[in-house]
């Protein structure tokens, strides 16, 4: 990563950062951010020391024929760890898995509590799931990180990104020891998510929603599916409006040819 992306990344876009001494030169530690953007993966890991692993949806890695391999090596190469999501149950034990195999050796694990991209550039509830019960499992402290405008580097639907300089601010470790042997206790999982989402919220600025983003997806597309079809129902009364004026002409015309006509 560092030297296949980090540099180029880097280069092109000098995103600036604030808080690095906050990052641990040695052992591990839980870096829990933000997502506004698909390059949030890569931004981060580029400005840091020390390789960061990620988990990411298996299909990435699963994908056949050529582009699905170079895909496949892409995502490797940037430091991601394959996590099946087909069941939402499997898919949490797998991502807490993962994160404690991380851990466990000494790295840095990566996590955005939100389980999805911000659907508008505010930041969402967070989910008491893997970024808890790794913590909590494992010791590890957890270091909050804001990730600032790289939503704006490449919009929805734009094919080529912008060049302007993202920010990554990069907080104080937060320490959950007074949690310890509690890991499966629902309410404290919560605790540790709100208490972690409220320092990134102080870091990036952000609005916060006290509403899962997943939730905030489904409704946005929900609204705009209702909007395209109450759309397609007046282009269709216009027509029959339409249709009924010439209908109404037409039969005008008739009867103005019959009264001529008699």
């Amino acid at each position: 990563m560092k030297f296949s992306i980090g540099g180029p990344l880097k280069l092109a876009f000098r995103p600036w950062v604030e808080g690095l001494e906050n990052i641990p030169a040695e052992g591990p530690a839980i870096l829990a951010s933000n997502h506004l953007s698909f390059s949030d993966s890569f931004f981060l890991p580029a400005v840091l020391d020390r390789k960061v692993t990620f988990i990411a949806k298996a299909e990435y890695f699963t994908t056949p024929g050529v582009k699905g391999r170079m895909t496949a090596a892409f995502f490797k190469g940037v430091g991601q760890l394959p996590v099946d999501r087909s069941g939402a149950r499997g898919a949490g034990e797998a991502a807490v898995k993962s994160g404690i195999d991380v851990i466990e050796r000494g790295e840095l694990f990566g996590i955005y509590p939100e389980g999805t991209r911000s659907p508008d550039g505010r930041l969402y509830r967070g989910k008491p799931g893997g970024l808890a019960r790794v913590a909590l499992a494992t010791g590890a402290p957890v270091i909050p990180v804001a990730m600032i405008d790289t939503e704006k580097i490449q919009p929805p639907g734009k094919v080529m990104p912008k060049l302007m300089r993202p920010g990554i601010r990069i907080g104080k470790p937060l320490d959950f020891s007074r949690y310890n042997g509690m890991e499966h206790d629902r309410f404290v999982l919560r605790a540790v998510t709100d208490e972690v989402m409220y320092e990134i919220m102080k870091l990036s600025g952000q609005e916060y929603v006290d509403v899962y983003a997943t939730a905030a997806k489904r409704q946005i597309a929900d609204a705009a599916k209702a909007e395209k079809q109450a759309q397609k129902e007046a282009e269709q009364a216009q027509k029959e409006a339409e249709q009924a004026q010439k209908d109404a002409a037409k039969a005008a015309g008739t009867e103005e040819g019959r009264a001529g006509g008699s």
